[in-house]
């Protein structure tokens, strides 16, 4: 059999709907042999068994090993990732009642926390007696607290958030990701090095020894 290279590019984490782990979920793949292609993407890598946690960390030194040992003739050439995380989705999801009262709870979180941060912050610089003596100053008159300042200064709040976050409503004001779509990828790409390093920590992942 002609030698044919394989080039692999392993995903740092994939999601997969059942127990099974296959080749082609790890990430992409390349062969200018199609029959040969098929066979490997087709090849089992992994089952999830009574008890596994819903993650697995898999070494690409392992996937290697797997890949030569049906195909010998077969050079592999990684590029990026040196391991993946494979997660198993549908086992033991919350429902979509359980989903909605946690994202609820959540939001009701983050909201009252905004708010008392604005207020307490506002309070502890005295933007209300600055807003009294500036418009003192300019007018020549006392405020009643619900003056042009406050109410320029609210709606200006108010825009310079949803700028910040870049949406309105559902919608994107920019194509730019927001502040918060970046923490949450800084968040997943943690996680995903945490959990592979405690899988290695464990013994429990699928790499070779030494």
């Amino acid at each position: 059999m002609p030698k044919e290279t394989l080039y692999l590019k392993l995903d740092q984490s994939v999601r997969i709907p059942s127990c099974h782990i296959y080749v082609k979920d790890l990430g992409k793949l390349y062969c200018r042999d199609r029959g040969l292609l098929d066979r490997i993407r087709g090849k089992k890598v992994y089952t999830f068994q009574e008890g596994d946690r819903d993650e697995k960390v898999i070494g690409v030194m392992y996937l290697i090993a797997l890949l030569k040992e049906e195909f010998p003739c077969l050079e592999v050439e990684t590029i990026g990732e040196t391991q993946t995380v494979v997660r198993r989705e549908g086992n033991g999801q919350d429902s979509a009642a359980l989903q909605a009262v946690k994202v609820c709870f959540v939001s009701g979180i983050c909201f009252c926390g905004a708010f008392f941060t604005i207020m307490a912050f506002h309070n502890d610089i005295g933007v209300t007696q600055v807003f009294h003596r500036l418009y003192e100053m300019v007018t020549g008159q006392g405020s009643d607290g619900a003056t042009v300042l406050e109410i320029s200064y609210s709606v200006g709040l108010a825009v310079g958030i949803l700028l910040f976050f870049n949406h309105v409503g559902g919608r994107r004001i920019t194509q730019d990701p927001t502040p918060i779509e970046v923490e949450m990828r800084l968040y997943e790409n943690d996680v995903d090095q945490a959990v592979a390093k405690a899988a290695e920590r464990e013994k429990k992942s699928l790499d070779l020894d030494g």
